[in-house]
């Protein structure tokens, strides 16, 4: 008699592969394979540069910091495990260096810019497309920046990972150390400052030179 092949649902199998490909990586990443460094290089540098120009607001500090996250990876890889998302370790470390050079600076980190800030949690109903949803359908993605670094930069980080890097709001939480309740206000409080810019750019296109 023969056994039919169980097949597991879509999001299982997904799921799955991308606990398997997490696994590889630590293990490359323990055996310094040169290889596998080059191919997450190649994989992830647009998404993280992206990040970090939207943290920092200037291409010139977001390069340096890009350079160091990956020479953080080649150092501390035998760290990652696998059990969490690989995207999500390296925007961790990148986030972190952040910080640090806030600090060195004298200047606010991301959470203590955001000091007092209501952490009620909200619930968020959104009908449609959010706002920043309808600003990436837009052709000039200069623009897009140039309204993200207008807002604070606890809300620009929680929106440009949940809305650029798909994370979960619990993924988010995780990542940045605060309370989901927190994740919530802050995701609300940004899409709500994006409205009115969003109705600006729809009267009048914004002429803008990007990140620096």
């Amino acid at each position: 008699m023969t056994v039919p092949a169980v097949s597991l649902p879509i999001s299982a199998a997904v799921a799955e592969q991308n606990e398997r490909e997490n696994v590889a990586i630590a293990r490359g990443l323990k055996q310094q394979d040169p290889e596998l460094i080059d191919k997450l290089i190649e994989l992830y540098q647009h998404r993280l540069l992206r990040y970090l120009l939207f943290l920092t607001g200037r291409r010139e500090v977001a390069e340096d910091l890009f350079q160091e996250t990956w020479m953080r990876v080649l150092l501390r890889g035998a760290q990652y495990n696998g059990k969490a998302r690989f995207d999500t370790w390296l925007f961790t470390i990148a986030r972190n260096l952040v910080i640090d050079l806030s600090r060195k600076r004298t200047m606010a980190s991301l959470d203590e810019m955001s000091e007092g800030e209501d952490e009620r949690p909200f619930e968020i109903a959104i009908d449609g497309p959010s706002p920043l949803e309808q600003f990436r359908s837009r052709e000039d993605s200069a623009e897009v920046a140039e309204v993200l670094l207008k807002l604070e930069p606890s809300y620009r980080e929680v929106l440009v990972l949940r809305f650029h890097e798909e994370m979960s709001l619990d993924e988010i939480a995780k990542m940045t150390k605060a309370p989901l309740s927190t994740v919530k206000s802050r995701l609300y409080r940004g899409l709500a400052a994006l409205k009115p810019e969003m109705e600006r750019l729809r009267r009048a296109p914004l002429v803008s030179g990007g990140l620096r």
